[in-house]
Parts: structure tokens; C-alpha cells; sequence
């Protein structure tokens, strides 16, 4: 069976948890033993993850020395996306000795005309309270968002178009590899006037990317692994009850967080709605479970 993992950027950097590099390296550890190393014992496994926390401390490393312009968003996704997935890469090897892994820097295309480019909606980096969210939104002018009792920096985020590098992933899997592309969305790009590629200000929602790769590889299952343990009927958590098992359909009808669960939500409805595979929701240290659709909740063709 072919799988796609997608491993949450902030089930990686767990909320109110200090970005320091070590507890990135340990947190990464445990998500890739829990998830990718049981599951591919048995199947074929493609992975990618998020990078919503890393990429806002890089912006805010960025910002903070000011001898030369801050980077822009494509040049800090391509770093968070390979520390990130060299850190996926090392933890692997440690625990399946002998197979083979490979960390591909993937570009990801969007329309320049997207209009997510007019309307900031993806949150990154820390959670700030409202004053300091003010203060960030007059002095670096970054639009903010309200993410739970917080808010974080707002970016564009424009729908995932084409995955570059779709070819070499597929080379890849041939041979065997266990594959780790697309982090946070991959590296968003447009096709210039002339036809080459430049970088653009966004950062990619890395669920509806996973989606968007899990059909172009022919996948069997896509599993949207985070810190919540499922799908729930109303949010916050305790407000509602988990859904265990719905269509594409049945899911729609509820109203999910743009900024949480609602993308994983619409990542899951378009790859069983285009496929006709399976998708999961739920923990990350549940891989297995969710699998085997005894935990998390099953998106599935009506």
C-alpha cells in the first residue's frame, strides 16, 4: 500500500513549547518512531510536514538583524523545509538501518494570480498576545490573525498547483526510497512571462500540497497527522463530539476553523473526492490506529 504522511508542524513544535533546536530534534524522534517507522515496515511511505512555527522564528531571526533586507518567504521556506526534513531524514536511517531515505527540496507552483495574495490568511510563528500583536502589526507591518486565545503573523497562501519535482519523487519510490518532499507546502513558485520560475511571498498550506502529491503519486491513503486526536463535530474540543467516520459530504456540512483543522479537513474530502482512496485524520503518535481506522476519523468515497 502506498501511503502519504503528513506530520503537522505544530505537533512537531508542540504549542507553548520553546523553539529551541534540540526539542525540534526530539519532538521530530518521537513523531517519526510513532508514525513513519511502524507504518513503513509494511507499506510504501512518502512523507512531508508542516512548518508553520519554524518559518515564522526564521522570519523573526530575519527580521531581527537588520544590516541587510529580510528574506523573503520562498528562501525561508526552503530552509525551514530542509532542517526540517533533514531532521526526519536522520531520525529514519537511525530507526530502519539499511533502507534507503532521501530529502527532496520540492517547488511547488501557484497562480500569480491567485487571490489568496490579496487576502493574508495562513498563520506562522509563535502566538502572541494582543498587544503584542499590535505592536508587530505597526512595526513590521504583518497582518495578524486570531489563532485560539492568540494571534500570529497572516501570509498568503495560495492554492497548491503543480509539484515540480512529481517526476523524481515517482523515480524515487521505484527505487525503493522512502521519500520526505513537499515540507510546509513545499516552496511555492510562479511561471514567469517568460516562462522560467520565480520564488513568490507565501507560504503553501502544506495539507492541501500533501493532498495535491498523494494523488499525483496514485496513493492509496492520505493520514493528516497533527495534535488533536480527531475530527471534532463542533470546536473547541470539549464543545463537541469526534467524528469517526464521514464522506466528503457529510464532513462539508459542518463548519470547521480556517486557521486548524478545516484545511486538513478539505485536504481529506479532495483527495477521496479525486482518487477514490481513503484519508485520516488524527495524532500523530496514532498512525498505525488510524490506519486501521480504529482512531482518528476516516474520510471515505460515499
Amino acid at each position: 500500500m502506498r501511503i502519504v504522511l503528513a506530520l503537522g508542524g505544530n505537533a512537531l513544535l508542540r504549542r507553548g513549547e520553546a523553539p529551541e533546536a534540540e526539542t525540534q530534534r526530539r519532538n521530530v524522534r518521537r513523531a517519526v518512531e510513532a508514525s513513519v517507522v511502524p507504518l513503513a515496515r509494511e507499506h510504501e511511505v512518502v512523507v512531508t510536514h508542516g512548518n508553520g512555527p519554524q518559518i515564522g522564528l526564521l522570519a523573526l531571526q530575519a527580521a531581527a538583524y537588520r544590516a541587510v533586507q529580510s528574506y523573503p518567504l520562498d528562501l525561508l521556506g526552503a530552509e525551514s523545509e530542509g532542517m526540517i526534513g533533514y531532521l526526519i531524514d536522520l531520525a529514519v536511517a537511525n530507526a530502519l538501518p539499511g533502507r534507503d531515505v532521501a530529502t527532496l527540496l520540492t517547488q511547488v507552483e501557484v497562480a500569480a494570480e491567485d487571490a489568496a495574495f490579496a487576502h493574508p490568511s495562513k498563520p506562522i510563528g509563535p502566538v502572541y498576545s494582543g498587544v503584542e500583536a499590535r505592536r508587530l502589526s505597526s512595526v513590521a507591518a504583518w497582518p495578524m490573525i486570531r489563532d485560539g486565545e492568540g494571534w500570529r503573523r497572516a501570509v498568503p497562501s495560495p492554492v497548491p498547483r503543480r509539484i515540480r519535482e512529481i517526476n523524481t519523487i515517482r523515480l524515487l519510490l521505484r527505487a525503493g526510497v522512502i521519500v520526505v518532499c513537499a515540507g510546509g507546502g513545499g516552496v511555492p513558485v510562479i511561471v514567469t512571462a517568460a516562462g522560467g520560475l520565480s520564488g513568490v511571498e507565501a507560504v503553501i498550506d502544506k495539507d492541501l500540497a500533501a493532498a495535491l502529491l498523494a494523488e499525483e503519486i496514485g496513493a492509496d491513503v492520505l493520514l493528516l497527522l497533527t495534535d488533536v486526536p480527531a475530527v471534532f463535530s463542533r470546536w473547541p474540543m470539549q464543545e463537541g463530539q469526534p467524528i469517526r467516520c464521514a464522506t466528503p459530504d457529510e464532513l462539508r456540512a459542518y463548519s470547521f476553523a480556517a486557521g486548524s483543522i478545516g484545511p486538513k479537513v478539505e485536504a481529506a474530502c479532495r483527495f477521496v473526492e479525486r482518487t477514490g482512496g481513503r484519508a485520516g485524520i488524527g495524532a500523530i503518535d496514532q498512525a498505525a490506529a488510524i490506519l486501521a481506522g480504529s482512531a482518528g476519523t476516516a474520510v471515505r468515497a460515499a
